[in-house]
């Protein structure tokens, strides 16, 4: 009611919320009780201590920071206080890894060298694997993007990071636009041994085969197929 009393009037917002006019004017001019005013003192050290930390505290390291200096004050009280006044920490957590590159793997050479941009349509493709939090776990998604229109082209989703996925956001690509000569790049992850930059529509194989890729479908999927354990 006071921060709208300027819109309202109070008698108008007493009525509306079904309180008494008497009893908001009784509240303002209530003198704050004492845990209010514990609370107030407490919230501007914990303003202090987060503004020491550089923004990083959250409300446990906030609370092991009063414990260390004696003060007994409760984790949920700490909360409670931070919460209400908008102070947050900075989260460690990591979430999960969607690339890292295999070791083993023989890297490719990038034939976009950092040049995301096509003059045409199905002249380079780019692709990347998030992950997406549900309350039933991980869910993976795989894209695949045109990047001369910027629209997605090929995607694929599973509870998975395996091979199939990538490929399943490939073929999806494939079928719908059937190219005749286009880049697929990536970067380099661990899907079956899919980790090469780059994949052109004629590359030799991971069993050095050379696999001319037409505009079918069908061919150009078998390369995927065979790159599967070694290039996408």
């Amino acid at each position: 009611m006071s921060a709208n009393q300027a819109f309202f009037p109070i008698a108008t917002m007493a009525r509306v919320l079904g309180v008494s006019t008497a009893g908001y004017y009784a509240w303002r001019s209530r003198l704050p009780s004492a845990h209010a005013i514990a609370d107030d003192a407490l919230l501007r050290r914990l303003r202090t201590i987060h503004a020491v930390s550089r923004g990083t505290y959250g409300a446990p390291r906030v609370h092991a920071e009063l414990r260390a200096e004696g003060r007994a004050v409760g984790k949920k009280r700490i909360a409670r206080l931070m919460r209400a006044a908008g102070i947050v920490g900075v989260s460690r957590r990591r979430g999960v890894i969607t690339t890292r590159r295999d070791r083993d793997a023989r890297p490719a050479p990038d034939l976009v060298d950092r040049n995301f941009t096509a003059a045409r349509p199905n002249q380079l493709w780019v692709a990347d694997i998030t992950y997406i939090p549900t309350a039933a776990g991980f869910l993976y998604l795989a894209v695949v993007l045109d990047a001369f229109s910027r629209r997605i082209v090929g995607w694929a989703m599973e509870a998975h990071l395996r091979t199939e996925l990538v490929l399943a956001a490939l073929e999806m690509a494939i079928g719908q636009r059937k190219p005749g000569n286009v880049i697929h790049h990536s970067d380099q992850g661990t899907q079956g041994g899919i980790n090469w930059s780059s994949q052109h529509n004629r590359e030799e194989c991971c069993d050095g085969r050379e696999t001319a890729v037409g505009s079918s479908v069908t061919g150009q999927v078998e390369v995927a197929r065979a790159a599967g354990d070694g290039a996408t």
